[in-house]
């Protein structure tokens, strides 16, 4: 695979794991259902942890621990090699262990087309729409705000 394909495949990738965690667990495992999961392992069961927050004041000053955060991971592997990560903020393991599985799934040449169509594309238009509705409610309650000029004599 040439360095385009490559470049291609990983934004493919990374656009599908910015669609999935940002989509619901039950949203996830409902698409998930419709196709026919291939064969897999577990590489690393899902578990929950913590991560330490790094902050900067100001954006360029000296870091400093700001806090830690909860997350859940996992790693899985396909019968046919390809292994998959998911990372999630928070508790939820099967969540966690569903976007490794599309991870892994989507670095496959024999499921990434039907993943992208079954999976990845009807949560990417639900995020979508989510989205633009919770822009038009924004929307409705603005107020413009302007200063009329007084004229002087």
């Amino acid at each position: 695979m040439g360095l385009s394909g490559r470049n291609g495949r990983e934004a493919q990738r990374k656009a599908a794991m910015a669609v999935l965690a940002h989509s619901g667990a039950g949203d996830i495992a409902g698409h998930l259902a419709a196709i026919a999961v291939p064969a897999h392992e577990n590489l690393r069961e899902p578990e929950n942890g913590l991560v330490m927050l790094r902050g900067r004041i100001g954006g360029d000053g000296a870091p400093f621990n700001l806090g830690e955060a909860t997350v859940s991971r996992a790693a899985v592997r396909l019968a046919t090699g390809e292994i998959g990560f998911g990372y999630v903020l928070g508790r939820d393991r099967q969540k966690a262990q569903m976007i490794a599985l599309c991870d892994a799934m989507v670095q496959s040449t024999e499921l990434s087309g039907e993943v992208e169509t079954r999976v990845i594309a009807p949560l990417r238009e639900a995020m979508i729409a989510d989205r633009s509705r919770k822009a038009a409610e924004a929307a409705a309650t603005r107020v413009d705000f302007y200063t009329m000029v007084r004229g002087e004599g």
